[in-house]
């Protein structure tokens, strides 16, 4: 919703509550003002936006679990309303940006030189920018590498071994121990041979 339909629809509000001399649920603003097309969440967010501005534009009261649940009008918003309300602010705000827009495109031009200098520097950035560029790439691409890797090792290619080929290692292992046992074995009782030879 823009901001201009924001500001008219507060005033509406206002000028309701003006209308009727007693307190109302916040209900029926969104009855009366915005169903079905907006949720009653929004209207208590246009009245926060009210009590925001001036609490003493309209007067509240809390119940049924809400904060705001009824409103009543004060006598400040009669005040408000004549000097155009948050219609009157909306354009006042425009009206400031319109100034300063105004204001920037009045800027002084650019001398030569200046534009020399500024192309100069923008030489400049644009190597800084292909560097910068460069080396954002080297990052990404090195960490769809590591992603990647890391997919590939929890999900595609499972660390377990199967039963049969655990046994038949395991049992491979066994032979080999074995037979650097008697490899040993045979060894030590070669070396006591000699070392008997030897001390004869």
């Amino acid at each position: 919703m823009s901001e201009f339909f924001k500001a008219e629809l507060k005033d509406r509000f206002l000028d309701y509550a003006l209308d009727r001399n007693d307190y109302f649920q916040i209900q029926t603003l969104y009855d009366e003002f915005l169903r079905p097309n907006y949720d009653l969440e929004y209207v208590q967010k246009l009245v926060k936006e009210i009590l925001e501005y001036d609490p003493e534009l309209i007067d509240v009261m809390g119940g049924n679990g809400l904060d705001i649940f009824m409103l009543s009008s004060t006598p400040k918003a009669v005040g408000f309303l004549d000097e155009g309300g948050f219609m009157n602010l909306y354009v006042k705000e425009e009206e400031k940006w319109d100034v300063f827009l105004g204001q920037m495109s009045n800027a002084p031009k650019l001398t030569k030189e200046e534009r020399k200098l500024l192309k100069k520097s923008g030489s400049d950035s644009k190597l800084e920018k292909r560097l910068l560029i460069g080396l954002i790439s080297a990052v990404v691409i090195s960490f769809l590498f590591t992603v990647v890797a890391i997919f590939k090792e929890t999900l595609l290619e499972p660390d377990y071994v199967p039963a049969d080929e655990f046994e038949r290692k395991i049992n491979q292992l066994k032979e080999q121990y074995i037979l650097e046992n008697e490899k040993l074995e045979n060894e030590l009782i070669e070396l006591n041979r000699v070392l008997d030879s030897l001390k004869k």
